[in-house]
């Protein structure tokens, strides 16, 4: 019997290519990238796009093709493979500048800073051979050495990547590509820490020095999150070429392909799994190309092939602090922006107008700003092609989704928290069985906050929102015992209260109605009480005073029926 071969093991958080491709790591082939940086030229590329696309793994793809020495075989069964003149032209034929800024987080400007240092050093020590270069003059080691040094001054740090290449270039007698990989991390970290000004002026100063009059540079690539105005960081920099979501070229070398995944999912027999991955995962569109999150797809397949009973879930979420979506939520002033954001989370487009060119100083000025800010970060996505500046909108998908339900409810919760005298009416009414007074308040609660009125997602997602929103309320009742979903009797009822000092036990079940269809579905849900016997746990604990409840919501307005048992 022949053996069954061995799978690839799925790349989860590797950015390395080499390791990728050594390993017996799956790769996704975005090789045909190298092709169009040299056929299309710019001498100065910089690709924006959200986190978790392969940014960091493209860069390190180029320095394993482009630097002497490298590896050749890493490329063998490629798409750039098929190109034999272009390889043979240009694979491994660049000394190669190759950073990483994503490292540089620090409260201050003096850590930071020192952070940066220590980022060319490390760059430095990999290229430490050019102390014993006999092209190098005794003057120029002692460059060597002071990129080296941990306590370099300004004028070493500014200069380093200019100098740097002037030392490749003497070496090799080759210009240099420079690979810069997150070039704005240490912006976003230096406005939330206070240097912003500070940073701006090392980054202009480092940027002007290596890629602004630099006759030593081949070409350079750089990454990042978002397109800095020109005039801040990139002042007089004519060369640079900018490809950021929106721009058709180099669309599908960032994120995973339809095709691309029906292929990864058929290598690993998981092709029942594509309809869930896709309205989890799916939905970016970038330039005329539709794609993936490659974090999220790699993430839920790993887990999926130990565990085939696992729900898909928020992979991306959960490497930031989503801080762009709550800044949103707590920025929408006009009733205009929160009609907008309920669209929005319905399932449908808006169109905005777009302003690529931002400054970190300003991200959050207005919330026009902050819209520009959720597309370029991936918590928006573009539908169809921007007409000039403005833009079509939408939520990419369930697990984005998801993320700005979980911000809406948690400044739900806060502002529930501050209006305690709201809170006891509306508790005292469900403990009186005042279903008028009831029904009333928690309309009201549900006026304030953006709804959750769907066409995205079946009914039982839509029953959650207003789940979560009695949670919410019910939640800072800290003398209640309040349980959400608690199984009992012979199923799970939604909402299980008890109040042990008065002996009065509650079972609310909250349901949606279709089309304003009130009256009927409070009295489905009364009658599911009884039929699933959601009341075994309370009449066990020797409650007898118990309370039913029917809540039928629709967008912002709800049907309340109690009745006792």
């Amino acid at each position: 019997m022949k053996k069954e071969k061995i799978k690839k093991k799925l790349p989860v958080g590797i950015e390395n290519f080499e390791k990728i491709r050594t390993e017996n790591f799956y790769y996704v082939d975005k090789t045909a990238m190298i092709r169009d940086l040299l056929q299309k030229w710019g001498e100065v590329n910089l690709f924006t796009r959200p986190r978790r696309f392969g940014k960091s793994l493209n860069m390190s793809m180029l320095k394993s093709f482009f630097e002497i020495g490298c590896n050749r075989t890493l490329f063998e069964g490629l798409e750039i493979s098929r190109e034999e003149e272009l390889c043979c032209q240009y694979m491994g034929k660049f000394p190669v500048i190759s950073i990483s800024l994503k490292g540089i987080e620090a409260n201050d400007y003096k850590n930071a800073r020192s952070l940066m240092v220590k980022v060319i050093n490390k760059e430095m020590r990999r290229l430490q051979y050019l102390l014993e270069s006999e092209h190098l003059t005794s003057e120029d080691k002692k460059v060597v050495s002071a990129l080296l040094d941990k306590d370099m001054d300004d004028g070493t740090l500014f200069c380093s990547l200019y100098e740097l290449s002037e030392l490749l270039h003497k070496h090799y007698e080759k210009k240099v590509i420079i690979l810069i990989d997150e070039y704005d991390v240490p912006l976003a970290k230096a406005e939330k820490g206070g240097y912003y000004q500070q940073m701006l002026i090392l980054l202009r100063n480092l940027f002007d020095q290596a890629l602004k009059t630099n006759e030593y540079l081949y070409f350079a690539v750089m990454t990042g999150c978002l397109r800095i105005a020109k005039e801040s960081i990139f002042t007089g920099l004519n060369n640079l070429k900018i490809f950021s979501a929106m721009t058709v070229r180099f669309d599908e070398y960032f994120g995973f392909t339809d095709g691309e995944i029906r292929k990864m999912l058929a290598y690993y027999d998981l092709e029942n799994q594509y309809e869930v991955i896709k309205n989890w995962y799916d939905g970016y569109r970038f330039g005329n190309v539709d794609v993936y999150c490659p974090w999220d797809v790699i993430n839920y397949c790993d887990e999926f092939i130990d565990d085939p009973m696992i729900e898909p879930k928020d992979y991306w979420s959960n490497t930031s602090s989503n801080d762009v979506v709550r800044r949103f939520v707590r920025n929408i002033g006009s009733s205009l922006a929160k009609r907008e954001a309920e669209a929005l989370i319905a399932g449908e487009i808006i169109e905005k107008e777009i302003h690529e060119e931002l400054t970190y100083s300003n991200l959050y000025d207005s919330i026009e700003n902050i819209w520009s800010v959720l597309l370029m970060t991936g918590y928006l996505t573009q539908r169809q092609k921007p007409s000039g500046k403005r833009v079509q909108l939408a939520i990419p998908n369930m697990e984005i989704r998801n993320i700005f339900i979980e911000q809406i409810m948690a400044m739900f919760r806060e502002e529930t928290e501050g209006d305690g005298e709201t809170l006891n009416k509306f508790c005292n009414a469900l403990r009186d069985a005042n279903a008028e007074e009831v029904e009333r308040l928690f309309s009201a609660y549900l006026d304030k906050t953006i709804s959750i009125r769907d066409t995205f997602v079946r009914k039982s997602l839509k029953e959650n929102f207003y789940h979560g929103i009695l949670l919410g309320i019910l939640g800072f009742k800290h003398d209640w015992c309040v349980k959400s979903n608690k199984e009992s009797g012979n199923g799970y009822s939604d909402i299980l209260i008890k109040i042990e000092d008065e002996g009065i036990g509650m079972i609310i079940e909250v349901k949606y109605a279709e089309d304003e269809n009130y009256t009927p579905v409070c009295e489905g849900a009364l009658k599911q009480i009884v039929s699933e016997n959601y009341l075994a746990e309370l009449r066990k604990e020797g409650y007898r005073n118990i309370l039913k409840y029917g809540i039928a919501c629709y967008k912002k307005r709800c049907k309340v029926m109690v009745e006792k048992d």
